[in-house]
């Protein structure tokens, strides 16, 4: 059953709630009692017992605060720790937000205590990945908190670890403060964007091409040397947790556990620089096509593509602010 619990949900506002329910319960029985009205309340929320109910909400309670990231692992890569200073996780029962160097995000998650070990799951609400869930455990001890989160996209983790291509990242954490953090809102939702009519569709057959030398140089896995993203260089500790793997024409790029694009490309080597065109496989742009260039640097690959719906950039000299540009190394 869907849980259906007010914001920040309190054990005292609930207990109240039972209470006033229970004239109207005695009124069709007079046998009735407070714990029936509590069993009421309990399943109106969504769950089988006042028990569990208590439970869950003393759960968030025990999670608000303040918390410092004391230890990070992303997809069996641990990110040093002088990246990880600044950051931290504010928590007003079932609101939250994570500050970073890399990005604010703010959203609403909820708990299954229930189970053995503990779930999570989290809305994005605002930030990167606003509008998109994520599932993990968490454990609890004290004032130390550990979260193992599948990125999005990624299943809900089965144990405290991380490897490899999972898309998983662990969090360790502690508690800096218990007091309950101001201006911890959740978010709010961005307003629904308009269908961008200027963003071409593309025919999959049309991405159905052969194999030639260039796209079986391209394949294999490469590593980030460069990523430049709305006019921001990526720092370049975090340029360690990127990936690229091509399997024919398709490929993957993965930063931090969390697929970025997943496309098949189309080359164009009669033209200088090489046009690319990449058909989205996944994620809000499926189906769509974008534009852009290519060249090799040595044995690098350089890439420099437009946003959806923009023309292909004319060469790497003079990039527009919304246009990507990376550049790989095959990997070691």
């Amino acid at each position: 059953m869907d849980k259906k619990l007010p914001a920040r949900p309190n054990l005292e506002h609930l207990r109240s709630q039972a209470k006033s329910l229970l004239p109207e319960l005695k009124a069709r029985n007079a046998k009735a009692r407070l714990a029936d009205a509590q069993r009421d309340v309990a399943r109106q929320s969504g769950f089988a017992s006042w028990p569990a109910l208590t439970r869950h909400v003393e759960h968030l309670r025990a999670l608000e605060g303040e918390w410092h990231f004391a230890a990070l692992e992303i997809d069996g890569q641990t990110v040093p720790g002088g990246v990880l200073s600044g950051s931290r996780l504010l928590i007003d029962g079932d609101r939250f937000r994570t500050e970073s160097a890399e990005a604010t995000y703010d959203g609403i998650f909820t708990v299954d205590a229930e189970q053995e070990p503990a779930r999570i799951d989290i809305d994005f609400v605002e930030g990167p990945d606003a509008g998109n869930t994520a599932h993990g455990i968490y454990a609890l001890r004290g004032d130390q908190l550990t979260i193992c989160l599948g990125v999005v996209g990624a299943p809900r983790p089965q144990t405290f670890a991380t490897r490899s291509g999972s898309g998983h990242a662990l969090e360790r954490l502690r508690r800096a403060s218990a007091a309950r953090p101001a201006n911890v809102t959740g978010g709010t939702p961005p307003a629904p964007r308009p269908v961008d009519t200027s963003v071409e569709r593309g025919d999959p057959s049309a991405f159905e091409v052969p194999m030639t030398p260039l796209l079986r140089r391209l394949e294999g896995e490469w590593v980030p040397v460069e990523l430049v993203t709305d006019g921001k260089p990526m720092p370049e500790q975090w340029l360690a947790y990127g990936s690229r793997s091509v399997t024919g024409n398709e490929l993957k790029v993965v930063f931090g556990g969390q697929t970025m694009v997943h496309a098949k490309a189309r080359l164009d080597e009669s033209v200088t620089p090489i046009a690319v065109d990449y058909l989205a496989l996944s994620g809000r742009q499926k189906g769509t096509v974008t534009h852009g260039i290519m060249e090799w640097t040595g044995d690098e690959a350089r890439f420099l593509m437009a946003a959806p719906g923009e023309p292909r950039p004319a060469g790497f000299d003079a990039p527009s602010r919304s246009a990507t540009l990376s550049r790989w190394r095959r990997r070691d």
